[in-house]
């Protein structure tokens, strides 16, 4: 190994093991170790480790060709101290800040389309409702006084009727009923193979 790449190893390590302590203390406020259950926490850190390793040795791989030398676990140990002593706060405190502008986009992102899809929705689906009590209560409306102007026009042919009936012989009458009651007696089971037709037809 030449000492262009050993110094390059060295560097890349410095830089991998900064990169270990950012990506621990990232991990670390996503996590919330204290709201999670240990076995969540147990199985998070193990893959976390896992993905740091293979990083830190894919990185390995591009610089000198995956070759470890006892160095190299002190260049990371010192770019890890390094961060600790020199980056740490000022990384928390952007991180802090790009978690906090991450939230209030993605709160304005739901108010945006909450003002812009929802609301308009809702308006519209409020308007349709109003819309068609409001036809509804006009069709009732007319109904109703359609229904009174049928029984003032029909009051006349109704008492003409009444005073009709009165002047009929009584023999008549009963000849009239048992007609009437004749004709009750046809139309009722037609009436009812009627029903009986469309309660099949609906199922």
């Amino acid at each position: 190994m030449s000492v262009t790449t050993q110094l390059a190893t060295m560097l890349a390590m410095i830089g991998m093991g900064s990169w270990l302590g950012a990506a621990l203390d990232t991990y670390n406020r996503f996590l919330q170790r204290q709201n999670r259950k240990h076995w969540v926490v147990f199985i998070n850190d193990v893959l976390f480790w896992i993905v740091q390793g293979l990083i830190i040795f894919y990185v390995l791989l591009l610089v000198n060709e995956g070759e470890l030398r006892f160095y190299i676990f002190l260049a990371v140990l010192c770019g890890y101290a390094a961060y600790q002593s020199l980056f740490r706060m000022i990384y928390l405190r952007v991180l802090e800040w790009v978690i906090s502008l991450a939230v209030r986009l993605y709160r304005f992102f739901i108010r945006l389309c909450y003002y812009l899809i929802v609301r308009p929705v809702q308006l519209l689906l409020q308007t349709l409702l109003m819309l068609s009590l409001f036809i509804w209560n006009v069709f009732l409306f007319v109904l109703r006084i359609l229904y009174q102007c049928v029984k003032i026009l029909f009051a006349p042919v109704r008492w003409i009727g009444f005073m009709v009936w009165r002047r009929i012989p009584q023999n008549w009458k009963e000849t009239l009923k048992n007609f009437f009651r004749y004709l009750a007696g046809i139309i009722r089971p037609v009436k009812n193979m009627i029903v009986k037709w469309v309660l099949k037809w609906r199922k």
